[in-house]
């Protein structure tokens, strides 16, 4: 990390732990949508999941004098998130199918979690980049990776070949992963993206 960056940091985390209200609204700025977003993929309640993360920036901004570095407020927060998502999980009495799956998976091992974690992030950057796709390729993308249907329906649903929906969905991947790896992703980061644009 550049040294500019690492006199950031040690300001920035200075004023969290002073109280800062500027500080606290990076840091809710920075991590609020991710942890949205994971934590409706595991409640599968948006209300919920916005409740959620709320009372983790709480218990965050409550603990803020425990915090020396950003990466220990990131992983505070995930593990907070995760660990709420799991209590309302278990209380609720009655679970859809979607839920009791996400149940059962916030019992494995840590490392799927973790890269839960990951892959909840790189969703929410690969959104962004998503809406600045051409209309041919962010629309076959979508249908591919979100909507899960296969090249030959989306050419039938389209009026397009065959090659041609192949030809978009290759290209907006590249262009994909381009944009990503310019924002700087981490490894673990660039390696959730690629198992996921290798894995629709």
């Amino acid at each position: 990390m550049p040294i500019a960056e690492i006199q950031d940091e040690v300001f920035r985390m200075s004023e969290f732990r002073e109280g800062a209200d500027s500080a606290f609204v990076y840091f809710f700025k920075r991590y609020h949508q991710s942890l949205a977003y994971y934590s409706f993929r595991l409640v599968q309640d948006v209300q919920e999941a916005e409740d959620i993360v709320a009372e983790c920036f709480f218990k965050l901004w409550q603990r803020r004098l425990e915090f020396e570095r950003e990466e220990n407020i990131k992983a505070f927060l995930y593990v907070a998130c995760r660990n709420a998502c799991l209590d309302y999980l278990r209380h609720i009495k009655v679970r859809s199918i979607a839920q009791q799956r996400y149940f059962d998976q916030l019992l494995q091992a840590e490392e799927t979690i973790l890269y839960k974690i990951i892959k909840a992030e790189v969703l929410y950057e690969l959104n962004l980049e998503i809406e600045l796709l051409p209309e041919n390729y962010r629309r076959v993308f979508r249908m591919i990776f979100f909507d899960h249907k296969k090249t030959d329906e989306i050419a039938n649903e389209l009026g397009l070949t065959i090659q041609t929906i192949r030809n978009y969905k290759s290209r907006a991947t590249e262009l994909l992963k381009t944009s990503m790896i310019k924002k700087g992703l981490s490894g673990a980061m660039l390696l959730a993206l690629m198992r996921m644009l290798n894995n629709p």
